[in-house]
């Protein structure tokens, strides 16, 4: 077994750490005005650009980085030290468009790589939030082999700057769950709220209807009736990116609070001389090491895996889980313990620690609540036992 980052990997965090370190220069303006200007956002593309780590998720033949589990991982770890949801403006198209057309991929997918074009994913209700399958959003057929889609989704993150939505409704009379590439100007699609939440995002998050909204057959992605299995393997890459974003942003909240108690001095000491101050300090190292060493370890797995191994693939979606899961919650309880030792100032949105702990919030919610994840676990341990969530995948060449 090799723990360390090999020269690739070692690379691509370096290049990592460096693109967010120049995103971070935008973080007050975010905060201060509700988001970027349009010259800031086009700085910001010509730097993801140029860092090479745009579309990390995607082959390099369609414009992306081309990189593994693990190494998007690496990139998410740093990029999530970011403030403000900063990390979001380092576009990573919805994996689900792997299953695009060829024809799709020309119109989405390629254009989306180089950041010519954003998507949204639309799958969230008002009553049908981490139970997807529960969504009544509608797709009719129209007699001349396209559909007509109503419904409305809520939480469509970058909704407000989305080019096209990649939507999951359910194709009557069958039932049948689908996921549609909606373009944002389609006739019908309207943003009717744009929600004000806890956290200062660089998009927002509105809510859409879809009111007898038309479109071809060419608009649907990967087949009639695999929509949950694609919001699924959706919702499975995005909790393992969740959980090494939220590992990063603990670590820069443990490093800022780590340096203010070293120069702090109360009762003539500094804070960090103080006991109290010590423990909180070396909980937030457990809490920030074995996080990162599951997401780290899970990632790899992932790229080990036969993707045609059905229990594979239900196995790692529940690892995915453990580490949405884990990493969430150790996350806020570094965030939270950086405030306390921050004291007053930690409590001033213009300081990182601060924004750090309000934004964490919802990464215990978004993409599956915790309480979610903890179903999902204790599901695959009854199904199919402990003994391939709580162990190593074993070498097959012997070595």
């Amino acid at each position: 077994m090799e723990f360390a980052y090999t020269p690739r990997l070692a690379e691509l965090k370096e290049r990592a750490r460096a693109l967010a370190e120049n995103i971070m220069a935008y973080e007050l303006e975010c905060e201060h005005n509700n988001g970027l200007s349009a010259e800031s956002h086009a700085k910001i593309k010509a730097a993801v650009l140029e860092s090479g780590l745009q579309a990390i998720n995607t082959p390099v033949e369609f414009g992306g980085a081309g990189l593994s589990v693990l190494e998007q991982v690496v990139v998410q770890d740093e990029l999530g030290k970011l403030t403000n949801a900063l990390w979001d403006t380092v576009w990573r198209p919805a994996n689900p468009l792997a299953h695009a057309t060829p024809e799709q991929r020309e119109r989405y997918l390629i254009p989306g790589a180089r950041g010519d074009c954003r998507d949204a994913v639309a799958i969230s209700e008002a009553n049908a939030g981490s139970d997807f399958s529960s969504a009544t959003t509608s797709a009719t057929r129209d007699g001349n082999g396209g559909y007509i889609i109503n419904g409305e989704k809520w939480f469509v993150t970058v909704g407000d700057v989305a080019d096209f939505f990649i939507v999951l409704a359910y194709v009557q009379p069958e039932n049948a769950p689908t996921i549609f590439l909606i373009d944002a100007d389609t006739p019908g699609v309207t943003m009717t709220h744009v929600p004000r939440f806890t956290h200062t995002f660089v998009y927002e998050h509105p809510e859409f209807t879809f009111t007898d909204v038309k479109v071809g057959p060419e608009a649907v992605l990967g087949g009639i009736g695999e929509g949950l299995d694609l919001t699924r393997d959706w919702f499975t890459e995005e909790r393992l990116m969740i959980g090494a974003r939220t590992i990063g942003a603990a670590e820069r909240a443990l490093t800022l609070a780590v340096d203010w108690a070293r120069t702090r001095v109360q009762g003539g000491q500094p804070l960090i001389n103080r006991q109290l101050i010590q423990g909180m300090i070396a909980d937030s190292v457990c809490d920030i090491a074995t996080n990162r060493a599951l997401t780290h370890q899970v990632a790899w797995e992932f790229d080990q895996a036969d993707p045609n191994d059905p229990d594979m693939r239900k196995t790692l979606h529940a690892k995915a889980s453990t580490v949405k899961l884990a990493s969430s919650e150790a996350s806020n309880r570094v965030a939270d313990r950086a405030v306390q030792i921050f004291g007053g100032r930690g409590y001033i949105r213009d300081y990182p620690v601060e924004r750090l702990w309000r934004e964490l919030r919802v990464d215990r919610i978004w993409e599956g609540t915790d309480e979610i994840q903890r179903l999902v676990i204790a599901n695959e341990t009854k199904k199919r036992g402990l003994h391939k969530l709580l162990s190593f995948p074993y070498a097959t060449d012997g070595a």
